[in-house]
């Protein structure tokens, strides 16, 4: 099986109430974690309301993240293509892609938050419409087709050609997709990737089966191809060494994050306050490894199996984006992705499985490669009048100290596979 690229979404989700200044720095310091740990991306978005996702310019984020990283690619997750000339973020990604040295990843989407699209007056129904639109343009100004003019409804193209590409011959592309068809249709029409972004919710868990088909069925209609390895599938966790340790750490912003946040800010349909955190819990990590619940808030172990049931489900995917969130506290949540790192992506990507082997191999065949071993040394040690004559005294020293209860290593005539001389 080919190997599973993993990354991180950070839309971000920060509760009301910590200093915005600390809140971007936090952030930009856990770009630099993920990096250190050999993340292969990291996502973040765009808001400009409801109070918890406090990045406007994912743009200007990844660009500064850029600076403090090396080798983690940087997505725009998403740009809100609605909300700007189609243009102006062309020049802007292009921009972002040489400030990271060709590590910019576009993705782009309608706009989540209908309170984003009300303070701009776009009516939702026209958002992925426009999405639509502008992406055809902006992908025809990345790929350096000649100098072309458009007329839109609601913006204006005159002669247009980009004065600088972006650094990399082709950047990669992506447009998120939740529960409708409309983000996989995109993908499909134009043959790039994917943004599952939906999946920390039961709905968007049970539609990421269908969802790959609506792809390629866009695609084979407008004459593209799709890969499954520019899927991308955001999955939510919080990891510890126990479930009951990772449970305990995430309780109580689990909670808050659920009431304050989706249920009290957004309204989103079907949530209701849950009063007793531990039933929430339940509700939201209770079916484990299986798949049940909506998140694995438990060990290392039920991660790995969790990825490897949603692989089956899926038919497969390309990346696993770990939904950052506030949980946990910044210390107990660094050591989350710590543990994802060490033990989940080489588990589920086979990196460890030679290692093992290669432990069970010497396991199986100790006693002969040990005996081998301890004769080629008691032959060098023979072949030596001096070396003889000091083993002789260590090993009358030995046999004393075993005299007076004390332990010993093996002696070497066992070590060469002899028995052991008594008295």
């Amino acid at each position: 099986m080919p190997r599973v690229r993993f990354g991180a979404f950070l839309a971000p989700h920060h509760p009301v109430g910590e200093h915005p200044t600390l809140q971007i720095q936090r952030d930009l310091d856990f770009v630099a974690h993920l990096d250190r740990l050999g993340y292969d991306e990291l996502w973040c978005g765009e808001h400009h309301s409801g109070g918890w996702e406090t990045i406007a310019s994912p743009e200007m984020f990844l660009a500064a993240a850029g600076q403090i990283t090396q080798r983690i690619k940087l997505g725009t997750g998403v740009v809100s293509l609605p909300y700007h000339h189609p243009f102006n973020v062309a020049q802007r990604i292009v921009q972002l892609d040489h400030m990271t040295r060709g590590r910019a990843i576009f993705g782009t989407g309608p706009g989540a938050l209908p309170s984003d699209a009300h303070t701009l007056g776009i009516e939702p129904i026209v958002q992925r419409d426009r999405q639509d639109e502008a992406l055809g343009v902006i992908i025809r100004l990345l790929r350096g087709e000649p100098r072309f003019s458009y007329e839109s409804e609601w913006f204006t193209l005159r002669d247009a050609q980009l004065q600088i590409l972006p650094l990399q011959e082709n950047i990669e592309m992506a447009c998120a997709s939740s529960l409708s068809p409309s983000g996989m249709q995109l993908a499909g029409k134009y043959g790039i990737g994917a943004l599952s972004i939906a999946s920390t919710s039961s709905q968007g868990l049970q539609a990421l089966p269908t969802q790959w088909s609506f792809a390629e069925e866009s695609a084979a209609k407008h004459g593209q191809t799709v890969d499954r390895k520019n899927w991308r599938v955001l999955v939510s966790w919080h990891i510890a060494e126990s479930k009951k340790q990772a449970q305990e750490e995430a309780l109580v912003g689990l909670q808050k994050w659920h009431n304050d946040y989706n249920v009290h800010v957004l309204g989103r349909p079907g949530a209701t306050r849950v009063e007793d955190p531990w039933k929430l819990m339940e509700q939201t990590a209770g079916g484990g490894a299986e798949g049940a619940g909506t998140a694995v808030i438990g060990t290392p172990d039920e991660l790995i199996a969790s990825i490897r049931n949603l692989q089956q489900v899926t038919g497969g995917f390309g990346t696993v984006l770990g939904f950052a969130h506030d949980w946990a506290n910044p210390e107990a949540t660094a050591r989350s992705w710590d543990l994802v790192a060490r033990y989940v992506i080489p588990e589920v990507n086979g990196m460890i499985t030679t290692v093992a082997d290669s432990a069970e191999f010497l396991h199986g065949h100790q006693k002969e490669l040990m005996a081998k071993a301890g004769a080629a040394v008691m032959a060098k040690i023979q072949g030596n009048e001096k070396a003889a004559e000091a083993m002789k005294i260590t090993m009358q020293q030995a046999a004393a100290r075993v005299q007076g209860g004390e332990w010993r290593p093996a002696p070497p005539q066992e070590m060469a596979g002899e028995p052991e001389k008594k008295g």
